[in-house]
């Protein structure tokens, strides 16, 4: 693999990375809404279903994007470290 392909490849996955980082914020701040407005108000089973599975999904999303997040960072900090 040439590095011009290597490069390409880290730019789109850090590209998925943006949009799974960004994703899995925004549905833990809904699962965090959801579960203020049942504590504000009253907690019924379908409030509770939407925050655990918004809690779920959020987790899914964010959790694999910020190992990835943190590979790509770490390769072009070796990247810039070996002047290439």
């Amino acid at each position: 693999m040439s590095d011009d392909s290597v490069l390409a490849q880290r730019k789109k996955i850090a590209n998925w990375v943006s949009y799974g980082l960004r994703a899995g914020t925004i549905i833990y701040a809904i699962a965090m809404s959801l579960f203020f407005l049942g504590f504000m108000f009253k907690f019924t089973p379908a409030l509770t279903t939407a925050i655990l599975v918004a809690l779920i999904v959020g987790s899914v999303l964010l959790a694999p994007a910020m190992v990835f997040n943190y590979g790509v960072k770490a390769a072009n900090r070796e990247d810039r470290k070996a002047g290439r």
